[in-house]
């Protein structure tokens, strides 16, 4: 199918493509990526849920991410944002954007590769930090120096997202949209190695 009768190329048109695993795409990377944001973007464009997990266990607990932080610090949110993953990696067809310490913990690194295509959006501190200047619902930025900590978080996390994602893509709006065509299938996904109902 990807050759015409006359032997010319077919148009990209007719290429096949990338199936999404079990129809999710899992969007990782640091606080700034994008992950909201272009989440929604890329949910509207391939026709798929778009869950925030982040607001989601705001939902579900009644507060703030920061007020979690506050209360039962980091090591507590962590297990919340674990038990919340959990719940959301076992769905399909969904756009997933998640918070941006996620990787940190083994067990969520395992259900985003088991259950997803896993997006590393990438952006180096001072583009991350231009972003998120302004933003009171950072708790881990909260600093003195936010951008020194962006740089922190950049060198204790790259490696881990990078070891977790299928494919690593510059943040920029056009770079991420350009990316998508690849899995515009019209809802096909591989769960079990078949499409999905309309055939994509």
């Amino acid at each position: 199918m990807s050759v015409h009768p006359g032997g010319e190329p077919a148009s990209v048109h007719t290429v096949a493509p990338v199936l999404l695993h079990r129809g999710n795409l899992f969007l990782i990377g640091l606080p700034g990526a994008g992950k909201s944001t272009l989440g929604r973007q890329l949910a509207r464009r391939l026709a798929k849920r778009f869950v925030d997990a982040d607001h989601e266990l705001e939902q579900r607990l009644g507060v703030s991410i920061p007020t979690i932080f506050e209360i039962e610090g980091e090591a507590g949110f962590r297990d919340r944002e674990e038990a919340t993953l959990a719940e959301l990696a076992v769905q399909t067809d969904i756009v997933l954007s998640t918070g941006g310490g996620v990787v940190l913990r083994p067990a969520n690194r395992a259900r985003l590769k088991d259950n997803g295509t896993v997006v590393y959006l990438h952006a180096e501190p001072a583009t991350l930090y231009a972003r998120v200047r302004h933003s009171r619902n950072r708790p881990l930025l909260q600093t003195a120096d936010p951008l020194g900590r962006l740089a922190e978080l950049y060198a204790q996390r790259d490696a881990l997202y990078r070891e977790t994602a299928d494919h690593v893509v510059g943040s920029e709006r056009g770079e991420v949209m350009r990316f998508a065509r690849m899995f515009e299938t019209g809802g096909a996904h591989d769960g079990n190695g078949e499409p999905s109902d309309d055939g994509g």
